[in-house]
């Protein structure tokens, strides 16, 4: 048994409340349970409760014994000296305040049905991957619908968390970031961190300037990543090398060295070099891109802003120095999926905030159409009877099992709430 489940059963008053009598036999009445502090500190302030015939008004704190009073040092903390009530589910010593009066101790176990008890170790009783993978494809649709959006809400925060992180270090520059999240996205798992080291080692007001010759943002980026430093025959490669070193020279460009970029086990439409050059078009078609991503309203616009290609060069290359068949390396429309999860979503949430607007009910909809994503989280859940219809369910389950799966934080979950009232 965890502290979390004695905060559930006290904040939610699921146990016998009628009846209630300090270890000592003093009638207790709860007016009030306090609210929940998940900080330092007493677990729930400003309780109101009734012990005996007198009435008090202070903290409550909640332990599995009351020993761990002493385990936690709370003794030597002023800030328990207003406990009212230690609430516990065993009681194996008193525990008194500084001036030698002993604190009211509830032992909650006497008052706790069965059936909730059993309900919350049938739940926390280890499975093959989550907890509740055997009782998620019986959840209340009413009660998984509503979780997703809370939980769709707390991505978006989580990502709009490395946006402002991003701006602060830009000076403010929403272009900027944008670039770094896109070049990140370009590269996806395996190079994504790569490729944002890449855009973060170019300013961007070089990309600004130099975004009329596309030619010039390829050296860019693939003199970044490394990708110029050989020596090869290729005429396309010579005069992309060239420009490079021109450009190192012109802006005083530090040649700063980047991880490699894997080619390992891509398919050869998302190799390192044709995803740059795709991100490079991007960026020499639209010198103006953050206010119009920021102006979208549907998914066709969406699609419309990315439908680019790799250069000429790229149509029958994936190397330099090595002719492939023809075959135009256009941003196919589940990688542009990608960028809307991942990027234009995420970043149009941060800039409503910015300005003190919420567009949470205008995004949903988007994701809503949205094919879903394919990943192992999703297939697993898939396995156990909840099969995602959209982008915005896998989003939502991927933050499920990110926040709250991996963190065993059952009880601060929707789904674990229900299955311990009414399994």
């Amino acid at each position: 048994m965890k502290e979390d489940f004695l905060h559930y059963l006290w904040k939610f008053k699921k146990f016998d409340v009628l009846n209630l009598k300090t270890f000592t036999g003093e009638a207790i009445t709860i007016s009030n349970v306090g609210q929940y502090l998940a900080l330092a500190g007493p677990d729930f302030f400003n309780a109101q409760i009734t012990i005996g015939n007198q009435k008090w008004a202070g903290n409550v704190e909640i332990h599995l014994k009351s020993s761990d009073w002493y385990v936690h040092h709370h003794e030597r903390d002023t800030g328990y000296e207003n406990v009212i009530l230690h609430v516990v589910w065993e009681h194996d010593t008193e525990i008194f305040r500084s001036n030698n009066t002993e604190i009211p101790v509830l032992e909650l176990k006497h008052y706790v049905d069965a059936v909730t008890v059993a309900n919350y170790q049938s739940l926390l009783t280890p499975k093959s991957w989550i907890f509740c993978e055997k009782e998620l494809k019986d959840t209340d649709e009413f009660v998984l619908k509503n979780w997703q959006e809370r939980l769709f809400f707390e991505r978006l925060e989580r990502k709009s968390k490395p946006i402002f992180d991003l701006l602060a270090a830009t000076n403010q520059d929403w272009e900027a970031v944008l670039f770094q999240l896109l070049a990140k996205n370009f590269g996806l798992n395996s190079n994504g961190e790569i490729f944002m080291t890449i855009a973060q080692s170019i300013p961007f007001s070089v990309i600004r300037k130099e975004s009329f010759e596309v030619e010039n943002l390829e050296a860019l980026l693939l003199g970044t990543a490394g990708l110029l430093d050989l020596e090869k025959e290729d005429t396309y490669f010579k005069d992309l090398k060239f420009r490079y070193f021109y450009m190192v020279h012109k802006f005083q460009l530090e040649t700063k060295t980047v991880a490699p970029v894997q080619f390992f086990k891509h398919r050869p439409d998302n190799f390192p070099t044709i995803r740059l050059s795709q991100l490079a078009n991007v960026y020499h078609r639209e010198q103006n891109l953050f206010s119009k991503i920021c102006s979208l309203n549907s998914l066709d616009e969406m699609y419309a802003l990315f439908q680019v290609s790799a250069s000429n060069y790229w149509q029958n290359h994936y190397q330099f120095d090595k002719e492939s068949p023809k075959k135009k390396k256009v941003l196919s429309q589940s990688f542009i999926d990608l960028l809307i999860i991942n990027t234009i979503i995420p970043i149009q949430f941060a800039y409503a905030r910015s300005i003190g607007k919420e567009i949470i009910e205008d995004l949903i909809p988007l994701l809503r159409a949205i094919k879903p994503e394919k990943n192992a989280v999703v297939d697993k859940f898939s396995s156990f009877g909840i099969k995602p219809q959209s982008a915005f369910e896998t989003q939502s389950m991927l933050q499920l099992k990110n926040e709250y799966c991996n963190k065993s934080k059952c009880l601060s979950c929707a789904i674990g709430l229900a299955l311990v009232k009414n399994n």
